[in-house]
């Protein structure tokens, strides 16, 4: 548990850090054999401390710590339960993803690292957070990508470490924001999806890539 809550607390402060959330927004959690730990309900994230997050059996939903988990455990379990590949889930909600596909675009490879990185991304129509319609959207499309943008709402990313969960969202709002700044100074210029697949192919982006699954990291 130990480097597990180390792990949450770092990247529970960089998500405050980098501007992807605000206050008590956003929530994270990570899997620890047949349990995961999560963000509890209503603390900010930075705020965090080791004895704080809260435990949760995966199978069951059995919460096992004394504080109240998120509102939005039912997603983070069900992320855990369709993908047995991964041990972090992250949700957050950086600006520019939520502006961009709250205008009913989708976010477009603008810039190598995000087709590179991120293969492809599922958006959500608004439903209500926290209750268990949101969550069986997100099983319905998680073992299809990494990466869920929720409209007028936030993304959720789940990765095989919780650096590659993260670096997922980092990417997701950087291609929103250069959209975003493009489209207000002129025609945005779109990578193809041939220009797409060969930056795929590069064995530099290949050997990024399994980097950030590298759970020691």
């Amino acid at each position: 548990m130990t480097n597990v809550s180390e792990q949450l607390k770092k990247y529970a402060a960089k998500l405050v850090h980098s501007g992807l959330v605000v206050g008590a927004g956003g929530n994270l959690s990570m899997r620890d054999g047949e349990y995961m730990y999560i963000s509890p309900s209503g603390f900010d994230l930075q705020e965090i401390e080791e004895e704080h997050w809260v435990k949760v059996h995966i199978e069951t939903g059995e919460v096992l710590s004394p504080l109240k988990p998120s509102s939005e455990v039912l997603m983070h379990l069900e992320c855990f339960r369709r993908r047995p590949d991964i041990d972090s889930v992250l949700h957050a909600h950086p600006s520019y993803s939520v502006g961009v596909s709250s205008a009913e675009r989708d976010i477009p490879s603008m810039f190598p690292d995000f087709p590179a990185m991120i293969k492809n991304v599922k958006y959500l129509d608004y439903m209500i957070p926290t209750t268990h319609v949101l969550a069986d959207a997100v099983a319905d499309v998680i073992e299809e990508t990494d990466v869920v943008i929720m409209r007028n709402h936030g993304v959720l990313t789940v990765g095989k470490s919780i650096k590659e969960a993260y670096f997922f969202m980092q990417l997701t709002e950087e291609a929103a924001k250069v959209y975003t700044i493009s489209s207000m100074v002129g025609n945005p210029r779109l990578l193809t999806e041939e220009e797409c697949q060969d930056l795929r192919n590069l064995s530099s982006e290949k050997y990024r890539a399994k980097l950030l699954k590298d759970t020691q990291k």
